[in-house]
């Protein structure tokens, strides 16, 4: 099993996974386009040329990423690759300086055992939550909005 850094040959399966888990109701639909435009933001777990997991980090501001479009298949579900995953996203966080990252989740527990903290929707940038009720108002369901303070987590 290999814990990397995206390659191109990867956009496809990264969609795929994705989408896999939009279809039901999981998580956002992402289009292969978004994934190329954002492909180095992306952490994967590949075994046996099988792509097992994704997650990407996408740096919003000066002190704020985004945990984003984090999917594990079925085949490497119980095996530690989503927490892998975000570690990996976190230490990227920290290599750039960023003190907080977020996550915007239906999954509050996995979070909250990686150290995340459940906060207000409207404590995030005005951007972020007027997105999330832009998709709420087309019939998607309320996410939680999930917060690490990497400056308050290495205490």
């Amino acid at each position: 099993m290999e814990v990397r850094k995206a390659h191109v040959s990867d956009a496809k399966a990264i969609c795929d996974l994705v989408n896999h888990y939009a279809e039901q109701e999981l998580m956002l639909h992402r289009s292969l386009e978004s994934i190329y435009d954002c492909l180095r933001e992306f952490w994967v777990v590949v075994e046996d040329g099988t792509l097992l997991a994704c997650a990407a980090l996408d740096v919003f501001w000066a002190d704020l990423a985004e945990i984003r479009s984090i999917a594990v298949a079925e085949a490497g579900q119980g095996r530690g690759l989503g927490r892998e995953l975000v570690a990996r996203a976190l230490d990227d966080a920290r290599a750039l300086g960023v003190s907080r990252v977020f996550a915007m989740t239906y999954e509050n527990q996995f979070f909250q055992r990686l150290g995340f903290v459940e906060v207000p929707l409207q404590s995030l940038p005005e951007k972020i939550w007027r997105e999330c009720l832009d998709w709420y108002a087309k019939g998607y369901r309320h996410e939680t909005a999930m917060l690490i303070d990497l400056a308050e987590a290495a205490q």
